[in-house]
């Protein structure tokens, strides 16, 4: 899951990606509302946490570029805390969910996953397939309620398989969920990743089907057929 922050508060901002990248999560800021702007037209985001207050272009405006665009994307918004018009102007300009500053990284880290299954459709934070389980909020993955042994990156990446089973995923898909900006990740890296990744999801009714020139596709296993005299 990849995070844009427009915040230009740089403390906030540090304390924020820390937190959320130790969770997981690959994270991308900015300080200005043109950046933000100009990032949400550039790049796919599973999810933007919105200070109202930024230069250069406020983040109501932002907000409503984006929502003019008819982009559906989850959008936490960060206020003053006695700003209360302003929280209201951002529900309106529609926005999913805000928070008042000073908060809790906690809560911060609940919201957002919160948004996360709102932006996937809602529902449960477990996600499904064959024998196979994969708990979002804890970001864990289990095979008959047995904890496989994932790296934070595999996790990310079976969430992004199993949130679209069935469907081809290519690998700038997988880049543009799974990395930040600044992190150079070859073509070799993803197949390293979804190697290894395939070789832990041995016995869990899935397997990671590669379709050579365009990507990945999670399937569920067919049982053997047996032959009949």
């Amino acid at each position: 899951m990849r995070i844009l922050i427009a915040e230009d508060d740089s403390i906030l901002t540090d304390g924020l990606t820390r937190s959320l990248r130790q969770s997981g999560y690959a994270v991308d800021a900015v300080s200005d509302g043109i950046a933000a702007d100009a990032a949400l037209m550039a790049q796919e985001f599973d999810l933007l946490i919105l200070d109202l207050g930024l230069p250069r272009m406020s983040g109501l405006e932002v907000l409503s570029k984006l929502r003019a665009r008819q982009s559906r994307l989850p959008v936490l918004i960060l206020t003053a805390a006695d700003s209360v018009e302003q929280r209201v102007k951002g529900l309106d300009h529609g926005a999913d969910d805000y928070m008042a500053k000073p908060f809790s990284l906690s809560e911060l880290e609940a919201r957002v996953r919160a948004l996360a299954r709102r932006g996937a459709g809602g529902g449960s934070t477990i996600l499904h397939h064959g024998k196979l389980e994969c708990e979002q909020t804890g970001r864990v993955a289990l095979v008959n309620q047995q904890t496989l042994d994932l790296s934070a990156r595999e996790v990310s990446l079976l969430e992004i398989l199993l949130t679209r089973s069935g469907r081809m995923v290519s690998k700038t898909q997988i880049v543009d969920h799974l990395c930040e900006w600044g992190e150079e990740v070859s073509s070799n890296a993803i197949e390293v990743y979804v190697h290894r990744l395939r070789k832990k999801l041995d016995d869990s009714g899935v397997k990671i089907t590669t379709v050579r020139g365009l990507g990945y596709c999670l399937e569920r296993e067919q049982p053997a057929s047996t032959a009949t005299l």
